[in-house]
């Protein structure tokens, strides 16, 4: 198998008091949305990706990330 995205969106949201409805407003998707990245179900657009990571004022790295999975 080869890398998995990761992301540390639920903790960025966390820190800054955020539903996942609120988030999704503030970056303009559904709540869906957010909730799929959330789980790995969904790889965001890089677009929707910088979106976020502007939003929470970190490196696109700080929230999203590759992580090898093993055989």
């Amino acid at each position: 198998m080869g890398p998995e995205m990761k992301n540390r969106l639920k903790v960025f949201r966390a820190m800054h008091d955020l539903t996942q409805e609120g988030l999704a407003e503030k970056v303009g998707v559904t709540r869906q949305t957010i909730h799929a990245i959330e789980k790995g179900k969904y790889a965001p657009s890089l677009d929707l990706a910088f979106r976020l990571s502007r939003f929470f004022e970190v490196q696109i790295e700080e929230l999203f990330f590759y992580e090898e999975t093993k055989k």
